[in-house]
């Protein structure tokens, strides 16, 4: 079994000084956790893999091809292969749990 506590995962974010950790990687999956301080813009590209976010904490509106919700904790977002997306007015530091299917390359 592998198993993590979010305090401890955003301890280790923090601590490399990044926007994402990658803290499980298997065969058909990889997840992080991804922070967007507020006011911050999200710098995403397109990914080759299906996405799922899962809100831990915040507030933001996010765009995935042409349409737009709002999001905040417990907010769940598909976002398929080669699709353009992205987190916008972020007006609460913004924790999202990333799975990626297949792995994050």
């Amino acid at each position: 079994m592998k198993a993590f506590r979010l305090d401890e995962l955003e301890a280790e974010r923090a601590a490399h000084e990044g926007a994402y950790l990658q803290f499980l990687r298997e065969r058909n999956m990889s997840v992080g956790l991804y922070a967007l301080s507020a006011g911050e813009q999200d710098p995403q590209k397109p990914h080759s893999q299906d996405e799922v976010y899962f809100v831990v904490s915040g507030r933001a509106s996010i765009t995935v091809g042409t349409e737009t919700t709002q999001v905040a904790r417990g907010s769940v977002v598909y976002v398929p292969a080669g699709v353009p997306h992205r987190f916008h007015h972020i007006s609460e530091d913004l924790r999202v749990l990333v799975v990626f299917s297949p792995p994050e390359s």
